[in-house]
């Protein structure tokens, strides 16, 4: 018979738990902090979000800008801010992807999620 009735380790299980925590908290943390690009319209409007999704930047050329269609220029930024949003989506996937799944594909034994 296996003492404690082969029960995971409680305080091993806390650790692990508290690591995870703290990984995830580092990653946020690197994605809050990093940079990243989209552009539109072969570059002439480009937007610049950190890892989290906030716009940091926005670049217009000035080639881009025409008074009487300004339409175009604002799809232009939309198009812009979206690819960087998309960028920084995929920052996020490949930085909290292995810890999300750390959590929920049973990375803690015994521990539901």
């Amino acid at each position: 018979m296996i003492p404690g009735g082969g029960q995971p380790n409680m305080q091993q299980l806390l650790q692990q738990a508290q690591k995870m925590q703290q990984d995830l908290q580092r990653a946020q943390e690197e994605l809050a902090a990093t940079e990243v690009d989209g552009q539109a319209g072969g570059g002439l409007v480009k937007a610049t979000v950190t890892g989290a999704g906030e716009l940091r930047a926005l670049k217009i050329d000035p080639k881009a800008v025409d008074p009487e269609d300004t339409e175009t220029l604002a799809d232009l930024i939309v198009a812009a801010v979206q690819a960087a949003n998309q960028n920084a989506q995929q920052l996020q996937a490949q930085k909290l992807g292995p810890l999300a799944q750390g959590l929920g594909g049973g990375g803690i034994p015994g521990l539901p999620l």
